[in-house]
C-alpha cells in the first residue's frame, strides 16, 4: 500500500510530462479539472494504507491516537508561521515522527496534517491535494533512512535528520511548483522557460529545475533553514519523547528505535 501511495503521488505530479495537459483537460488550462480526481485518489490511498496497517497489526489504537494528536499539533502549528519568507514550522515534526514510527506513519501524518490545517484556516483549493502528497513524501522518507548508523539518539542522527530536513524543503518546494508549472507557464506558448508539451520529459524537467531554482531559491532556502534550526534545537528531546511514548504504548515502530534509550 505504501508503494501504491508513492506511485499515485508520482503520477499526480508527473502526468503532464507524458500526456498533453490541454488534450486531457480540454479548455481548462489551470489544472482544476484534475484536482478532484487527485484528491479522491489521495484519500482512498490513505484510507487503504490505514486499514492495511491496522489489519497487519503495524498500527494499533494507541498509535492511531498518536497519529491524531500529532496531526492536530501540526495543524495548529502550521498557521503560526504562515509561510512568510518560506519559514514553515510544521515539517520538522513530520520528519521526526516519520523517523520514529516509520514511513507509513510519516506519510499519513504529512497528508492528514495538511488536510486538517486547510480545514482550520480555509485554505482549501486546487493546491491542497498536491500539498498533501508533497508533505506525505516529506514524512515518508525519514523512515527509510539508515536505521542503525548513525546510532539512534546520537548527535549523528540529528545531523542526518538536519541534512534531510534541508533537502526535503527543496523537494517540497519543487513538487509544489511543478504541480502548476505546466499550466501557469502556458501550454505550448513557446516562451523561454515555459512548459513545452512538444518537448521530451527530460527537457521539460531540466527547464523547470533551472527556472525554479532561480525564482524560488529564497522561499525554499527559508524553509530549509527553518527545518535545520528546529531539528537542531528540538530534535533530540522530541525524539526521546516520541520513542518513550511509543515504548509505553507498545506501538509497532520503525526498527530505528533503540531498545534501551
Amino acid at each position: 500500500m505504501l508503494a501504491l501511495a508513492s506511485v499515485t503521488g508520482a503520477v499526480a505530479f508527473l502526468w503532464p510530462l507524458f500526456l498533453r495537459p490541454g488534450a486531457l483537460l480540454g479548455s481548462d488550462s489551470s489544472g482544476r479539472t484534475a484536482t478532484p480526481f487527485v484528491m479522491a485518489a489521495i484519500m482512498a490511498v490513505v484510507l487503504a494504507l490505514l486499514i492495511s496497517e491496522l489489519s497487519n497489526n503495524d498500527l494499533d489504537v494507541k498509535a492511531l491516537a498518536m497519529l491524531g494528536v500529532l496531526t492536530a499539533i501540526g495543524a495548529v502549528v502550521r498557521p503560526l508561521s504562515a509561510g512568510t519568507a518560506g519559514i514553515e514550522t510544521v515539517f520538522f515534526l513530520m520528519i521526526l515522527a516519520g523517523r520514529v514510527f516509520g514511513p507509513s506513519f510519516g506519510f499519513m501524518l504529512g497528508t492528514l496534517t495538511m488536510f486538517a490545517s486547510a480545514l482550520m484556516t480555509g485554505g482549501v483549493g486546487t493546491w491542497l491535494p498536491y500539498q498533501m502528497l508533497a508533505a506525505g513524501f516529506v514524512g515518508l522518507l525519514p523512515g527509510l533512512l539508515p536505521r542503525r548508523h548513525p546510532r539512534p539518539g546520537s548527535p549523528g542522527e540529528i545531523v542526518m535528520l538536519g541534512g534531510y530536513g534541508f533537502l526535503s524543503a527543496f523537494l517540497y518546494g519543487y513538487l509544489m511548483d511543478f504541480a502548476f508549472w505546466p499550466f501557469a507557464a502556458g501550454l505550448g506558448n513557446g516562451t523561454q522557460g515555459g512548459f513545452d508539451p512538444q518537448a521530451t520529459p527530460w527537457h521539460n524537467i531540466h527547464t523547470f529545475l533551472v527556472v525554479n531554482t532561480v525564482t524560488s531559491m529564497g522561499w525554499n532556502l527559508g524553509r530549509a533553514i527553518t527545518n535545520v534550526v528546529l531539528i537542531a534545537i528540538l530534535g533530540h528531546p522530541l525524539l526521546r519523547i516520541l520513542r518513550r511514548t511509543a515504548r509505553q504504548g507498545s506501538f509497532t515502530l520503525n526498527p530505528a528505535l533503540p531498545k534501551g534509550e
